[in-house]
């Protein structure tokens, strides 16, 4: 079963986009992914996207996706929401993905809009509706026009709203302005995909993150949350501000990259990363260390 949500909150609050852990050889780390899975949750976290882009799902079968789904479910399903990413740059792949995630009982899936081939809005509207009429899962679109080149326009996002299964969107479009506007028009649940942004997008009506950070600061994340929640915003403030350092050297670089060098750091489970993607440098390394600690995460 599984937890609790509103429709306010479909999926709860902080979320992490969980990296998909490897072994040293390039296999997928079941064991690790459940280690990583169930330190998250007890960190904090509502709930774990998987096999989102910061879990390489570009390089991933998917065979692996399924897996690790099943994996994740097995270790925190009962505890909080796993939501499985299933979007694709072609439709009748997204829809295959959408309805084995269901079979193997995800909580909701991560659909993102489609890259390269670069949609006309028309299309867009009409790959997340056929993905949202494929299961009976709830489902988060994903807005991140700097990796797919094609934002979802808010006049779209207000038609995909009217679908009953199209409940949240991730938003990594970085335009507080254009937020606003979707929030306001379209009633959708409004998650924070863009870490610098966390705080900025609460004020303007998100309702929760779907974070990289959070594997390292889902307890400060929580506190900032709660406090803005709360009507405490000086304390929401400081915390984001405290936080400034974690969010800018995670990104100094690639993502993934970085968040699995921090784990490995922390002596969590995440392995290498396999191509195109590739290891920091040792100035890299020691940049995030200055990073990380600035900020106030101890390794």
């Amino acid at each position: 079963m599984a937890p609790i949500s509103t429709p306010q909150t479909p999926f709860g609050r902080v979320l992490t986009a969980m990296v998909s852990p490897f072994t040293a050889d390039g296999a997928l780390d079941l064991d690790g992914a459940q280690q990583l899975a169930v330190h998250l949750v007890d960190a904090g976290n509502d709930g774990l996207v998987i096999n989102g882009t910061t879990g390489e799902s570009p390089t991933t079968t998917d065979a692996e996706k399924n897996d690790l789904v099943r994996a994740v479910l097995e270790a925190v399903g009962d505890r909080a929401h796993v939501v499985a990413g299933i979007g694709t740059n072609d439709t009748h792949h997204s829809i295959e993905l959408a309805r084995q995630a269901e079979r193997t009982g995800a909580h909701g899936l991560l659909a993102v809009t489609p890259y390269y081939n670069k949609p006309s809005q028309e299309g867009l509207y009409q790959h997340f509706s056929a993905i949202a009429d494929s299961t009976g899962l709830p489902v988060m679109l994903y807005d991140i026009p700097g990796r797919s080149g094609v934002p979802i326009n808010t006049e779209t996002m207000v038609r995909l709203a009217e679908h009953p299964r199209i409940v949240a969107n991730k938003d990594a479009k970085g335009d507080l302005g254009r937020a606003s506007w979707a929030i306001a028009q379209s009633g959708l649940a409004w998650y924070s995909g863009d870490d610098m942004l966390n705080l900025p997008l609460l004020s303007v009506g998100a309702v929760g993150f779907v974070s990289v950070v959070s594997h390292l600061v889902t307890p400060e994340l929580r506190s900032m949350i709660e406090a803005h929640v709360g009507g405490d915003v000086q304390k929401a403030t400081e915390i984001h501000q405290k936080l400034l350092p974690v969010f800018t050297g995670m990104f100094r670089t690639q993502g993934v990259m970085t968040t699995k060098a921090a784990l490995a750091l922390k002596g969590l489970p995440a392995g290498p990363l396999r191509l195109p993607l590739v290891s920091l440098s040792a100035e890299e390394t020691a940049q995030l260390k200055l990073d990380l600690a600035a900020g106030g995460v101890q390794l």
